[in-house]
């Protein structure tokens, strides 16, 4: 089955989403940072769901890392959900944007999250269906589309790794991390006045 035109611009539309969102972090403030409490509270749940989608992420490479293409892979992290890497990577973008101490720059992420990537799931997962066939019907009738089941999870005592593919995750997986603390620089430079403030955003 053919790569689909949602498949091939998953890339550039993340690409420009993310600089679209950028701009808009490094040009605003946040409304709320006046509350100090609110903005610590909003600024802390980023935290923790950058980290936990890092490790998330690094959870999921260590699965895939040489058998994403050539084997369905339906232990660990996908025994509790079809598709973890854009779960956790759902989790991390909201987790940078909560960072911001803002509610409008997660709620675009997720907004713009669902607009675009139910399709690009689809297509996946057609892919797969043809390539597996009826392995992945059974897979995809007893496991989450999205959402995990933690009840469901299913890990072996043993699992053999290409560790030279899951090196070049790791840096993928610490993005939503780095992000965070690009973020302070940021808010550094704001209160420096290296960069201007053009509006404040709730």
């Amino acid at each position: 089955m053919p790569v689909s035109l949602s498949e091939k611009l998953r890339i550039p539309f993340t690409r420009i989403a993310v600089l679209i969102l950028c701009a808009s972090i490094i040009l605003s403030t946040s409304r709320w940072e006046h509350i100090s409490i609110l903005s610590d509270i909003l600024f802390l749940t980023g935290c923790v769901l950058a980290g936990v989608a890092s490790l998330g992420r690094l959870w999921c490479s260590l699965y895939i890392a040489g058998y994403k293409n050539a084997t369905l892979v339906t232990e660990g992290p996908y025994s509790i959900t079809r598709n973890p890497l854009y779960f956790f990577s759902l989790i991390g973008a909201v987790g940078v944007g909560l960072a911001t101490e803002t509610l409008f720059i997660p709620l675009a992420i997720i907004i713009l999250f669902s607009i675009y990537y139910p399709s690009v799931i689809k297509s996946e997962e057609d892919r797969l269906s043809d390539t597996h066939g009826r392995a992945f019907d059974a897979y995809s009738k007893k496991t989450p589309a999205f959402f995990p089941n933690l009840f469901l999870l299913k890990e072996p005592n043993t699992y053999i790794v290409n560790p030279k593919i899951f090196r070049k995750n790791l840096m993928g997986a610490l993005w939503f991390v780095w992000f965070i603390g690009i973020l302070e620089l940021v808010e550094a430079f704001h209160e420096a006045n290296i960069i201007p403030v053009v509006l404040e955003i709730y």
